[in-house]
């Protein structure tokens, strides 16, 4: 298993909106997730700042580079890029966070 964490933003008053899009998240992406090896996927918000942060655990082996390429991210982030921060291509600006400290226990 591995895991990413990553920051993007939303505009200012969109948090609200955000959550409702992801509580009524698409099945078929919900499922192109899964299929990807994804099996956590948790997205925080800083309220004050307007930031979002994100951590993925996903299989050693999975299909996550893929997924981009796809006619539903495109869709998907057509449906989210006027809430938030995004390229010309309508995916959201992101920037990778990397990893200072874990504490497991098993």
């Amino acid at each position: 298993m591995q895991t990413r964490a990553f920051r993007m933003n939303l505009n200012p008053g969109q948090a609200a909106e955000y959550r409702r899009r992801h509580d009524q998240i698409w099945p078929e992406l919900a499922q192109a997730l899964l299929d990807a090896g994804v099996v956590d996927y948790r997205i925080f918000l800083d309220e004050p700042a307007n930031a979002l942060f994100a951590m993925l655990t996903h299989e050693d082996l999975h299909g996550l580079d893929e997924l981009p390429g796809t006619d539903l991210m495109q869709r998907w982030w057509t449906y989210m890029h006027d809430i938030m921060p995004s390229h010309p291509d309508a995916s959201p600006i992101s920037v990778d966070l990397l990893p200072m400290f874990q504490l497991t226990h098993t």
